[in-house]
């Protein structure tokens, strides 16, 4: 006695996905990799500029310095010129000695804490010390005709990250000027429109207005022939 035979099922055959799926996963997944690039690329620390740092380089710019403040304390004005040497060496030393100077974390900061000098514009105060010595780690500047490209190392949560800024330094109505030119962080360029944006901002935003006050006794910062040029009346 034969059986009836049973019908054949066939599976079911999987529903095609959208094209509009597809494009979504495409741009989903592209957008996951475009931010891992950039943070790679951010976090990329890139190598300090082949500056020259020596002692005698800020043995000779404490002394234009110390000459200049002779001159202008007897009502003579006055131009400081730096070459790239001496600025470096001097803002070695300089960073060093508040390095040195910063009071330990959770201690208070004293008058006593900080080095004394005849001018005290030379020395940041303690609370401006600790921030020094907590975010930045370096500072390499060269000068080559009238532009300035500095190269800063600063801590972030731990990390340290590279920033590269080039421009035109100038002084305005007794503040510090900074045309920007172009800019990067790790090895990340930063566009063009978003760093004059930044740079704007930090320039007018009132907590930062004062800090790039001048002193009263200098009436122009700029580059010339790669140096700096600081003008005293």
């Amino acid at each position: 006695m034969s059986t009836p035979s049973q019908p054949v099922v066939s599976a079911p055959r999987p529903k095609p996905v959208s094209p509009w799926v597809w494009a979504f996963r495409c741009l989903r997944w592209s957008t996951y990799l475009a931010a891992l690039i950039t943070l790679i690329l951010i976090l990329h620390k890139t190598s300090p500029p082949p500056v020259q740092v020596t002692s005698q380089a800020a043995a000779r710019a404490e002394h234009k310095v110390q000459d200049v403040e002779q001159s202008v304390s007897r009502g003579q004005p006055a131009t400081l010129r730096l070459d790239e040497a001496e600025l470096n060496s001097y803002l070695a030393s300089h960073l060093a000695m508040a390095t040195i100077a910063a009071p330990a974390p959770g201690s208070q900061a004293s008058p006593s804490d900080a080095p004394t000098s005849s001018n005290s514009r030379d020395y940041p105060s303690g609370a401006d010390v600790e921030t020094m010595r907590s975010n930045v780690r370096d500072v390499k500047v060269q000068m080559e005709g009238d532009l300035v490209k500095a190269y800063i190392v600063f801590d972030v949560h731990g990390k340290d990250l590279t920033l590269q800024l080039a421009g035109k330094l100038g002084a305005s109505d007794g503040y510090l000027k900074f045309e920007p030119v172009s800019g990067q962080i790790g090895s990340l360029p930063i566009p063009q429109s978003a760093l004059e944006s930044a740079v704007r901002q930090l320039l007018e935003s009132p907590e930062n207005r004062e800090k790039l006050k001048l002193p009263s006794d200098v009436s122009d910062m700029h580059i010339e022939n790669g140096e700096l040029v600081t003008s005293y009346h």
